[in-house]
């Protein structure tokens, strides 16, 4: 069945590439609303306001997912937030800001994940549609590539190669069942390398980044206090954003996706070309079932805690 929270929760940070800060609440919708976007700092109509998540939504961008509507109201950053709301099974949101950035917190997707466990995730009497890859879809750019494949249930399969001993070459994948994106993957913070970091700044970008909400590497060392969460953190967290960003689907995938030095423009990309071809894709309606085996399904404390 559907789902949405059973009360709003409230987010203040600053967001990551302008510095400004914005607050941020995630309420309640009905079935059949699916994840919609509303700018209230913009002096419009709601309609020309809200920018509803779908793939026709999404503007390319390198350094985020950004998605906006035909009156030029964009939103951007909304990754993490995504993540957490596909990795907890949330299918239906109004989410009100007062700016073009979701905050970035603390880098990773767990601030949402620990607010949404709390307000508890609340069942509609309306059933789930998700989307079934049939055939094999992939995209390219460069030496980089994602591709999704044919699964009964979602898994992402992620590699990266760094030159930084810090990071270096990194491989991992998991069936995204049940809690296992909040146990294993929603504490994983976005990281970078310094020269990256001096190159944004000087460019008027990542204003809002420190070594607070990032991972820093600089050749071997991470300057972030405290090091890295997980010994594989970097890789872990690409498989975060891979997660929010196969959500702007509009449903669940039943696919397994594999990225090589995949980014945010890349899967932004597939997931357009999937739903360019329709006979890679077929809607399902999620029976009791399969709906166990959902990303979100079961979602408790339990598992937020294996990432204290």
């Amino acid at each position: 069945m559907q789902t949405t929270l059973s009360q709003v929760t409230r987010f203040d940070g600053v967001a990551l590439h302008s510095g400004l800060p914005v607050a941020l609440n995630v309420h309640p919708a009905p079935a059949g609303h699916g994840i919609v976007f509303d700018r209230l700092d913009l002096d419009l109509p709601a309609a020309a306001r809200r920018v509803k998540v779908s793939p026709e939504a999404l503007i390319e961008a390198n350094l985020c997912t950004k998605i906006g509507n035909a009156h030029g109201t964009t939103v951007a950053t909304i990754e993490h937030l995504m993540a957490a709301l596909a990795g907890c099974g949330i299918h239906n949101a109004l989410i009100t800001l007062d700016g073009p950035e979701v905050p970035i917190l603390d880098g990773s997707s767990r601030p949402f994940v620990a607010a949404f466990v709390e307000a508890g995730i609340r069942e509609l009497s309306a059933p789930l549609r998700a989307i079934r890859v049939l055939a094999p879809v992939e995209v390219r750019m460069g030496d980089a590539w994602a591709r999704l494949e044919p699964a009964d249930t979602l898994s992402i399969a992620f590699e990266i190669d760094f030159p930084d001993a810090a990071i270096g070459h990194q491989e991992y994948e998991l069936e995204l069942c049940n809690g296992t994106f909040v146990r294993e993957l929603s504490d994983c913070r976005t990281f970078c390398r310094q020269q990256d970091v001096d190159f944004m700044r000087a460019n008027g970008l990542a204003l809002g980044g420190n070594y607070e909400n990032a991972v820093v590497v600089q050749g071997a060392d991470v300057l972030s206090p405290g090091g890295l969460r997980r010994a594989n953190e970097p890789v872990r967290h690409k498989m975060l954003d891979a997660m929010g960003d196969l959500a702007v689907a509009g449903a669940p995938i039943l696919g397994r996706y594999v990225g090589h030095r995949a980014g945010h423009t890349l899967t932004g990309r597939l997931v357009r070309a999937l739903m360019a071809q329709p006979g890679a894709f077929e809607w399902v309606t999620v029976d009791a079932e399969q709906a166990h085996s959902m990303p979100g399904a079961g979602v408790c404390d339990a598992d937020l805690l294996a990432t204290a």
